[in-house]
């Protein structure tokens, strides 16, 4: 996950549990929409509610390589990204499908990255 995104999971109380059934879901073919440019909307649960109300992430996902999570926003914030959010997010997942496993890795190192808890 991006830093960005870690802040906000921390701010909304998301288990490393949910954000696993999450990318678990996406590889087998379940989220809410595929918007193109390897991103997904993928809906998460909120500690004590169910999907519907709770949140929603976006997701670069490149089948067989790699999913980050990247941006997420709660269901009573936002009903969707404007389409200026979307053009950003797609650029942006370009270069994340780019990176090698080393700049992954370092990227890790650097804090800029954070994996998702085993």
């Amino acid at each position: 996950m991006t830093r960005h995104f870690g802040k906000w999971v921390s701010k909304q109380q998301i288990g490393s549990s949910e954000l696993k059934t999450a990318l678990s879901e996406l590889k087998n073919g379940i989220f809410e929409a595929g918007l193109g440019g390897y991103l997904y909307k993928k809906r998460i649960r909120f500690k004590g509610k169910g999907k519907s109300g709770s949140g929603r992430t976006i997701i670069c996902y490149k089948k067989g390589s790699r999913a980050i999570f990247i941006h997420g926003f709660a269901k009573n914030e936002k009903d969707n990204l404007s389409t200026k959010e979307l053009l950003a997010l797609k650029e942006f997942s370009k270069t994340l499908v780019l990176l090698t496993e080393k700049q992954i890795v370092t990227a890790v190192k650097n804090g800029d990255f954070k994996e998702v808890s085993k």
